[in-house]
């Protein structure tokens, strides 16, 4: 006990931090070993898996270097493209930084298969709020260059009663409705509260839809979900998985851009959509250098785990606090979010605002709720991240609605999530919003 004071001791003089705050999260670290060991071993599977590929691909110091103009035979790029191939365990890959963000590839990938008289069907409910105005959910005024404006039309089935794909709702709809081209699955819940989607619970509903109809294109939206689990969603029978590279595969270094995985059909038609037919793949020049995404993908699992257990121990925390917390901390996990449930605003405000003050970044910085473009209700974001919008880093985000429900995503190191946690609870405390 004498070794514990000399380190709270240490931590209350040379940092600021509560001593019997850290005293508490301790024990919670106690109590949280064994699925702390879970991740460990999950980190480690998929770091030989991202290995094993690269020694595969024979990545050398030379796929590293810039290219300009067309970007005609970059070895850097298609090289790392084959190496996303191996790792999501598909047929093909594009990954560019031309894509700005996870939106971005998945309106692409979406126009991509879709075609005017087709329809898009989602088995997840609805999609994130940022795809409203690439769909268009408003038949009677569709948003120009929206989905519904070039004449393709939206339908979508929720989720059952246990967080589960309705897989019979799913099949009776492809029945009635021969126009549907393309199936969403989005595996994170968005501003939704709701389990994620294991990619082991998408696999009976991905096999039972291309029985019946193996003309539809599956798409999934795997941010956040990239290296949960041992498998990805391509292995199970998606045509196309899609994800941002400034969330889990980019490992806080790729400074931009989004991937996409899989059959090789579906990804030559995504090809054309990202540059142009008979061009596709072909062009699309990096005047930068591609060592961070290689490096980035490289220390992908071990990140992805760091934010893992950061995001067990806050589920822990704020459980203990008497929050409504999902998913709890002690189970499985298929993406990097933690849901807390506030009382009230002034709760769900102060949450946010105490993150992004043990941010590395911007840690001065005072967030407020504002009307962000994409979004349905006032949002606030704490993000004090080295890459703009990067939410594999520490980051919480939350729409100013009831239920008060704060997004809690990321940590590049997991002593960050708890030097953040350790202050957010501390200022909860003083400004008498919560008791410890």
């Amino acid at each position: 006990m004498g070794t514990n004071n000399f380190y709270y001791n240490e931590l209350h003089e040379n940092f600021g931090l509560s001593k019997k705050i850290t005293a508490i999260i301790k024990k919670a670290e106690k109590a949280i070993t064994s699925e702390f060991e879970n991740i460990d071993e999950l980190s480690e599977y998929n770091q030989y898996k991202v290995i094993k590929s690269m020694q595969e691909c024979r990545i050398s110091e030379t796929h590293f270097m810039p290219t300009t103009g067309y970007g005609y035979g970059d070895e850097g790029r298609a090289r790392l493209e084959e190496l996303f191939t191996l790792v999501f365990d598909s047929q093909d890959a594009l990954v560019r930084p031309q894509w700005g963000s996870g939106t971005h590839v998945i309106s692409d990938a979406l126009y991509a298969v879709l075609r005017p008289g087709d329809a898009l069907l989602s088995i997840t409910g609805k999609p994130y709020d940022t795809l409203e105005e690439t769909i268009g959910f408003s038949q009677d005024n569709p948003p120009q260059g929206s989905l519904m404006d070039w004449g393709i039309s939206y339908k979508q089935v929720e989720l059952n009663a246990k967080g589960e794909i309705d897989i019979q709702k799913v099949l009776d709809i492809l029945d009635e409705s021969k126009n549907i081209k393309a199936i969403l699955i989005q595996r994170s819940r968005g501003y939704e509260w709701r389990p994620s989607i294991s990619v082991y619970d998408m696999q009976e509903p991905i096999r039972k839809i291309k029985e019946r109809r193996p003309d539809v294109f599956i798409i999934v939206d795997n941010c956040y979900g990239e290296f949960t689990q041992k498998i990805e969603p391509s292995i199970v029978g998606a045509d196309i998985t899609v994800g941002s590279l400034i969330k889990n595969p980019g490992g806080g270094l790729a400074p931009t851009g989004a991937y996409a995985v899989g059959t090789k059909n579906a990804i030559d038609l995504l090809s054309y959509r990202l540059t142009s037919p008979a061009i596709g793949r072909e062009v699309g020049s990096y005047a930068a250098t591609y060592l961070p995404f290689y490096q980035g993908l490289f220390m992908a699992p071990h990140v992805v785990g760091q934010a893992l257990k950061g995001a067990i121990l806050a589920s822990y925390l704020f459980e203990a606090l008497g929050y409504e917390v999902l998913p709890r901390w002690k189970g499985e996990r298929e993406d990097i979010i933690q849901c807390i449930r506030f009382n009230s605003d002034e709760e769900l405000i102060a949450f946010c605002q105490a993150i992004q003050q043990a941010s590395p970044v911007d840690g001065h910085v005072v967030p407020v709720p504002w009307e962000m473009p994409g979004y349905m209700h006032k949002v606030i974001m704490a993000a004090g991240t080295f890459i703009q919008g990067a939410s594999i880093e520490l980051s919480a985000d939350a729409p100013i609605t009831p239920p008060y429900t704060a997004y809690l995503q990321g940590g590049l190191t997991y002593a960050h999530v708890k030097y953040a946690l350790t202050s957010v609870i501390s200022q909860l405390n003083e400004k008498g919003l919560i008791s410890i």
